[in-house]
């Protein structure tokens, strides 16, 4: 996909309107900006996250705002066992029949430190939820992803999981291990089903994680969550139904 494609893009109104997406790390951040933009779009969010306090007041935002209902989920996705993801999996065929779309949103930022001394238990926590945890969701929702008729899947990228920079050690391990399961689902549903997978580097955001990352920055230089949300928008609604098995910026 070229950025031209989404620079600049704006959604229609109810462009999401009726599609079931479910959207990790949904209390904060990206994923709250992005779960409350949705609903206004249209769409039935159903929010997953690890507090519950953080994901009823992005609930209450919703309901304020007279949209539909969104659905809640509490997951620890670092603890998280098989039967966490099934029970997801049937409350969302119960309530929903299907799922339109899954945005992976959810990450540990981990050390900042050189490999040399990396904490390994913090390596093990990092991979898991930053991709372990992502192919389990994936996998375990993937029935109701087939179950539309045009599902879109999407990954949180990031620049340093294409170029290898030093001290970000398992975040940027885990960022390159997330395009590779990006492109490989990707060119498994390519041909076969109605479900498209890509993956969306946001940038530079104002958010908690990239606060702990640079603590010396100052967080009002960059953009806000709201702001790196059209291009989310373009994949999970209809006029990004063509594009596959690519990685974006969500800031030129």
């Amino acid at each position: 996909m070229h950025p031209e494609k989404f620079e600049g893009y704006q959604p229609t109104e109810n462009l999401l309107a009726d599609r079931v997406i479910l959207i990790t790390g949904a209390g904060d951040g990206i994923g709250a900006a992005l779960a409350e933009g949705a609903a206004d779009l249209g769409a039935r969010v159903v929010l997953l996250g690890r507090t519950q306090k953080k994901l009823e007041a992005v609930y209450d935002r919703i309901v304020a705002a007279g949209r539909a209902q969104p659905g809640i989920f509490v997951m620890d996705l670092e603890r998280a066992g098989p039967e966490d993801y099934q029970m997801l999996a049937d409350a969302l065929g119960e309530n929903y029949g299907r799922l339109d779309g899954l945005v992976h949103n959810a990450a540990l930022l981990g050390d900042r430190s050189p490999i040399e001394h990396y904490d390994v238990r913090t390596w093990h926590r990092v991979m898991h939820v930053n991709l372990t945890a992502q192919f389990i969701l994936t996998r375990t929702v993937f029935p109701l992803l087939r179950s539309s008729s045009d599902a879109s899947v999407i990954f949180a990228s990031s620049g340093v999981g294409r170029v290898g920079r030093p001290y970000w050690g398992a975040y940027a391990v885990s960022k390159f291990g997330t395009e590779g399961l990006m492109q490989v689902l990707a060119s498994e549903v390519h041909s076969s089903t109605s479900i498209r997978v890509n993956a969306i580097n946001p940038g530079a955001t104002r958010t908690t994680m990239r606060r702990a990352a640079y603590p010396g920055e100052d967080p009002e230089t960059l953009p806000a969550p709201a702001e790196v949300l059209p291009a989310y928008f373009f994949l999970l609604g209809p006029d990004g139904a063509a594009v596959n098995g690519r990685t974006i910026d969500a800031q030129p």
